[in-house]
């Protein structure tokens, strides 16, 4: 039979009457008392838990850690010893915002030992902080951001793909289907190269995949950036790093892939419902995109929860 017994040291300070079932808090620990806590929490020794603060269920809270008015964390969210949150951009003694801003951890993130986080920021779903980061802004569903300030590393279980598919013959296409939903293509278009320099062209009808509509160009992007984070409900995307190299996250909502873009003869088809980052721009990259229709904001699914339950909702 399931013990619902919330478990509380004789060391700890737990003013809050909101404490989920089977919850533990251990020595030493102090939660005010407008805090809210969900079940199958596990707070551990030396923390410190503010009045606005709100943690969902399953949430792993280790030592040495406080949570600040403002903190919103989500379902089993898991944070190292010994994380800095902060909630004012420009603190003074005795000077107090009308509000505090707030940083939300979504679900299933988690946040690596002495990592800092500052305040007003939104930690996504399945994301991972590596231990001692900066976080001086958004971190995207399932990023792995390292450093100071922190920078995308890489996606949670992410598979690499090569970028170009194997050897062609001169002035011939090939391509590599991905295994996802709408089967994304990375294309070697033709590259003709001579004496005067080389030339790659795509023509409709051959290997470009539609009648392009639009196009535009991404430069000049910090290498800190990232851009894209949105899927299409019916545009389809062909990208072509003209100029130095990026890299591509693809996303169905079950499989996730990474594929870079490091070569002006090499395209990705980019299917519509497959969530699309582009990120680790070099200094000197430029993404060539051409889209099968002209702007429409209404096409744009923006939100990654939002998108995971119309993949889910297409599958049923």
């Amino acid at each position: 039979m399931l013990d619902n017994t919330i478990k509380l040291h004789p060391n700890s300070i737990v003013e809050s009457q909101n404490i989920g079932k089977r919850t533990r808090v251990w020595a030493f620990a102090h939660v005010l008392p407008g805090a809210v806590i969900g079940e199958d929490v596990n707070i551990c020794d030396n923390v410190f838990v503010e009045n606005d603060v709100v943690l969902g269920d399953r949430v792993t809270i280790k030592c040495g850690v406080q949570l600040w008015d403002g903190i919103r964390m989500e379902d089993d969210v898991f944070v190292g010893p010994n994380v800095t949150f902060a909630n004012d951009l420009y603190p003074r003694s005795k000077h107090y915002p009308d509000k505090f801003l707030q940083t939300v951890v979504k679900r299933g993130a988690s946040i690596g030992a002495n990592a800092t986080i500052l305040p007003g920021i939104t930690i996504g779903s399945s994301a991972m902080v590596g231990a001692g980061a900066v976080v001086t802004r958004d971190v995207p569903p399932n990023a792995i951001v390292v450093g100071n300030p922190a920078r995308i590393k890489g996606y949670v279980s992410a598979e690499s793909t090569t970028a170009i598919p194997p050897e062609t013959i001169e002035g011939v296409t090939s391509e590599v289907v991905l295994d996802m939903v709408g089967s994304p293509k990375v294309i070697a278009m033709p590259e003709i190269k001579d004496l005067r320099g080389f030339l790659s062209f795509g023509e409709v009808g051959g290997k470009l995949p539609f009648v392009p509509e639009r196009y535009f160009l991404v430069y000049n992007v910090p290498s800190k950036e990232i851009r894209g984070e949105h899927a299409h409900k019916a545009c389809q995307q062909f990208l072509v790093c003209v100029n130095g190299s990026c890299h591509v996250l693809l996303d169905d909502g079950s499989k996730r892939k990474v594929v870079a873009l490091n070569d002006p003869h090499t395209g990705l088809y980019i299917p519509p419902m497959v969530w699309g980052v582009q990120y680790n721009y070099t200094p000197d990259a430029v993404l060539l995109v051409l889209a099968s229709q002209c702007y429409q904001a209404a096409d744009y699914i923006r939100e990654y929860d939002e998108f995971i339950k119309l993949v889910a909702w297409n599958g049923k």
